[in-house]
């Protein structure tokens, strides 16, 4: 069984809940206008998570700590959908980010265990150059980061 991430932007926890009641989430043409990145099997706690201790310097202890971590904003059908908010610090990393820096990154981020022998540097570098544009965009709206799962 696989797991279905959209990653998007929305003004607030209320408005990025109601991504979770929209057949086919924020990037189905009825929901209200969310831009979406498909990162499709990169879970927004624990490899976002990572990402976050790799671009920020700070332990991944002190990540999970943050409570906008992973924090359910939206659950429906018994956890099967949910929208999970992402940390304003992951979204500051990821609009500051030199293309440099994302390459490095993005090789340290695929060493991880929860990637490891599963995907190339260069394909997670992809996903964090559209992350990266996201939070970019983001930030300009001054919009926060989410994720809505699908398991």
């Amino acid at each position: 069984m696989g797991i279905l991430c959209d990653y998007f932007s929305a003004p607030s926890d209320e408005a990025a809940a109601t991504a979770a009641d929209v057949l086919g989430g924020p990037r189905a043409a009825s929901a209200p206008g969310f831009e979406v990145v498909e990162l499709k099997g990169i879970e927004p706690v624990v490899q976002l998570g990572m990402l976050e201790a790799i671009l920020s310097g700070v332990d991944y202890d002190v990540v999970t700590r943050n409570l906008r971590q992973g924090h359910a904003v939206a659950v429906r059908r018994d956890g099967e959908v949910l929208v999970v908010s992402l940390t304003d610090e992951l979204r500051a990393a990821l609009a500051d980010v030199t293309e440099s820096r994302l390459h490095e990154a993005a090789v340290s981020w695929s060493e991880t265990e929860e990637f490891r022998g599963l995907a190339e540097p260069s394909i997670v570098a992809e996903a964090l150059v559209e992350l990266a544009g996201l939070a970019r965009r983001a930030t300009a709206r001054d919009e926060r980061l989410y994720c809505w799962v699908c398991v």
